[in-house]
């Protein structure tokens, strides 16, 4: 069944509990070059980029690059910043959460803390006065909705309205080694970008094969990794199915399922925002939760929050 528009209601900005912490501002001006920079930079390369190499432009090495750093990176977010700081899916050892931490970094989507922060907030005030990027801040229907999908797509990124660290991630500032990969950011955003270029020229031994490297592995994996993540923002709050209960507009949108990597299960997510596995219902596919149980079998993760679905009265684990 496709994708449907969920049944609207009301965002609740008169509970004074989900009021946000200060009315949103204008972002500094060198602050909003930087984030356009990020938004609007790749595609802004790509348009420089492939009118110049068209032709040669792609081999399949490059693709195979792109796909791996896709995945790695976006593993980074899925596992890493998401299931594990922001929610605490499951315990890791020391290497593997230092790992997690540098490669969710280098999806260039914020540091490690901010992240964890913004998505904590959205869990708090999900579609209330407060959420950071609700599609339903101006409104339900029409033009009020679209403007809000384009709102929570990537329009909230140009509002000063930080989430507080001192009060969303307060443990993500007493943990030394997340603090030192915070710092690192600017370097770990540079080098998702040098080290597709690095093993471009190595593998071609050519300026150009360097630069299409830097354009499929570095350029389009971060601006379609950025895309699919801020889709879960927009399009995962409305349009598709919901199987849980909550009080937002929270949905699972299966066209995600893969390029999301189990993200995409967000109804089921918000319902229970501590499990290690979003897909938790039959037929769900859910690439990240079948990693971590592989670092559960490995002995890297211990204590991970497996749900227990009940399912026509029968309780199983979903692993």
């Amino acid at each position: 069944m496709g994708p449907r528009l969920v049944a609207p209601e009301p965002m609740g900005a008169s509970d004074p509990a989900a009021m946000p912490e200060q009315a949103p501002a204008v972002v500094h001006a060198t602050q909003k070059l930087v984030t356009a920079a990020i938004v609007a930079g790749p595609a802004v390369a790509l348009a420089i980029v492939i009118p110049w190499l068209w032709g040669y432009a792609v081999n399949l090495s490059d693709i195979v690059i792109g796909i791996v750093f896709y995945v790695v990176t976006g593993f980074g977010l899925t596992i890493g910043f998401h299931r594990l700081f922001t929610h605490s899916g499951f315990r890791p050892g020391r290497v593997l959460k230092i790992i997690l931490a540098v490669l969710g970094s280098m999806a260039v989507e914020g540091s490690v803390t901010s992240w964890v922060a913004t998505h904590r907030r959205h869990h708090m005030f999900s579609d209330r006065s407060g959420d950071p990027h609700s599609p339903h801040r101006y409104g339900d229907h029409g033009a009020a909705l679209l403007r809000g999908l384009a709102f929570s797509h990537v329009g909230w990124l140009f509002i000063s309205d930080a989430s507080s660290a001192e009060r969303y991630a307060p443990d993500m500032l007493r943990d030394r080694d997340l603090q030192r990969i915070d710092r690192l950011f600017p370097v770990l955003a540079v080098a998702s970008l040098v080290i597709p270029f690095g093993i471009g020229y190595s593998l071609a031994g050519t300026l150009t094969g360097a630069l299409t490297a830097l354009l499929w592995a570095g350029l389009v994996r971060m601006a379609l990794l950025h895309h699919v993540t801020w889709s879960v923002n927009s399009l995962c709050h409305t349009f598709g199915q919901r199987s849980d209960g909550t009080t937002d507009h929270s949905t699972n949108l299966w066209s995600l399922a893969i390029v999301s990597l189990g993200d995409n299960w967000h109804n089921i997510h918000h319902a229970h925002p501590s499990w290690a596995r979003h897909g938790a219902r039959r037929g769900m596919v859910d690439p990240s939760a079948w990693l971590i149980r592989r670092f559960e079998q490995l002995g890297w993760a211990t204590k991970v929050r497996w749900p227990k679905i009940e399912a026509q009265g029968i309780s199983r684990d979903m692993r």
